[in-house]
């Protein structure tokens, strides 16, 4: 999978100096990942458009309030994202797929004439992202049985048979992405020092919601 995200292009000199964002709260894009994304808004619209004429990468970021607000505060770190894949319906809404590259650290934002919004990245913390995940540095039979308890108690559907079949460095960042995790619990998944660390954390967040939450729960499960 990683073969397929990281190239020649994706070294730290062709990161960029400016990145439009893409706020979307509930949403996170990993390194080495793939996000797709239904855009339609205008200010969107014209991003993505903008973004294939320039390198193709857009970041990712969660606002860290949400509300109706048109330009909420953002979380400090996101991660940047190519555009590998790119659909348009006939009513204009566009189908896009992000492929990770590397997370970044809001520097500043500045300001612009276009309708999106964008920022200057520091990309100096994270381009360790460039490199290869470590997917053996997981407890995959902990992971699999932690998700058999939440997929059930979320009513979440799933073919085990894929799941099971997934490699670590596939199946890691899937389960964050789908599972309908607090939007601080995902950040702090993003925020995590590596591949085992993020793991760890899901793992330890899964158990957590898992745990009966009122007193007639633990006794129906006794």
């Amino acid at each position: 999978m990683t073969g397929a995200i990281l190239s020649a292009k994706t070294i730290p000199s062709a990161l960029p100096s400016i990145l439009p964002i893409f706020p979307l709260a509930g949403a996170v894009l990993l390194p080495h990942a793939r996000l797709p994304l239904t855009v339609f808004e205008p200010r969107y619209l014209a991003m993505v458009e903008d973004a294939l004429g320039k390198g193709r990468i857009i970041g990712m970021i969660q606002p860290s309030v949400t509300g109706d607000s048109q330009n909420p505060p953002l979380y400090s770190v996101g991660c940047a994202g190519r555009i590998t894949s790119f659909n348009e319906t006939d009513e204009g809404t566009l189908l896009i797929v992000l492929s990770g590259l590397c997370r970044f650290r809001v520097a500043a934002e500045l300001p612009t004439s276009r309708l999106y919004r964008t920022v200057k990245p520091d990309w100096e913390p994270y381009l360790t992202d460039l490199g290869e995940n470590d997917p053996s540095a997981i407890d995959r039979e902990r992971l699999l049985g932690l998700m058999q308890i939440y997929f059930k108690k979320n009513a979440i559907s799933v073919d085990w048979s894929v799941v099971k079949n997934a490699p670590n460095d596939v199946l890691l960042p899937t389960i964050i992405m789908i599972c309908p995790l607090a939007p601080n619990e995902k950040q702090a998944l993003l925020e995590a020092g590596s591949f085992a660390a993020r793991a760890d954390m899901l793992m330890a967040l899964l158990e957590m919601a898992a745990m009966p939450q009122t007193e007639t729960e633990a006794e129906i499960r006794h």
